[in-house]
């Protein structure tokens, strides 16, 4: 193999510039959409064990609907097909006006589809309780909001670090399909140093670098979090 090997590409301007302007993109992207995602995700989810029939048909749809649908045509549908549903003014702000429409965009797109995911795991943590607490809650004077508010919640939450941790890494690894929206993240960064350099290995090496850096970060962080608020019976040992 002939292959022009050079690591000191990723050290040269502006090379670097845009390493570490791809990576800063990509946190971004994943908190916003994070922030966004648990929010709704816990709401829908919640909703998805209440006893109104209509609140648990319409968090049912929802979870369904974005759930199923992959992730890069969500994408397109957001940026490309959403603005021409709108009424034309709004339309023609959504695509010249609309601050960072490509990030705004992008976290749109991802928080609403990992919010359908959160939702199932906030739904299962609340269910794996049991109705017994629900019931002793409801027994002693608290209200259903309070009951989960208090009871349900609290509990549920600590049980489903795991799974929560994984929806985390999910989305921080799926804001690389916002490059196909024009987002300058940490994969289009790679991209760019290859189309200009011809230093492919290089560029998507420090990419994949920089991924497992963040997650291996967030693993360790979670498992110590885990560890600390784990309930003796409820969370596996290896939380210890």
């Amino acid at each position: 193999m002939n292959y022009n090997w050079d690591w000191g590409v990723l050290f040269r301007e502006p090379y670097l510039d845009w390493l570490i302007s791809g990576f800063l993109w990509t946190i971004s992207v994943s908190l916003a959409a994070w922030i966004l995602a648990f929010t709704l995700g816990s709401i829908v989810g919640i909703a998805r064990t209440v006893d109104n029939d209509w609140a648990r048909g319409i968090a049912t749809c929802y979870v369904e609907t974005f759930r199923n649908i992959p992730l890069l045509v969500q994408m397109f549908l957001w940026y490309f097909v959403f603005p021409e549903l709108l009424p034309y003014d709004a339309g023609m702000w959504v695509k010249r006006e609309l601050p960072m429409p490509e990030f705004t965009t992008a976290v749109v797109c991802l928080g609403l589809y990992t919010a359908s995911r959160v939702a199932e795991q906030v739904r299962a943590g609340i269910e794996a309780i049991g109705q017994g607490q629900r019931n002793a809650g409801l027994a002693i004077g608290l209200t259903p909001a309070q009951v989960y508010r208090y009871v349900l919640l609290p509990v549920s939450y600590r049980i489903i670090i795991p799974p929560l941790t994984s929806e985390f890494l999910t989305i921080f690894k799926n804001s690389s399909v916002a490059l196909t929206i024009g987002v300058l993240e940490t994969t289009a960064q790679a991209r760019q140093i290859e189309e200009y350099t011809f230093q492919g290995f290089e560029a998507f090496t420090a990419a994949t670098l920089l991924y497992i850096v963040v997650t291996s970060v967030v693993m360790l962080l979670m498992k110590l979090i885990e560890g600390r608020v784990r309930i003796p019976g409820m969370i596996s040992l290896g939380a210890k």
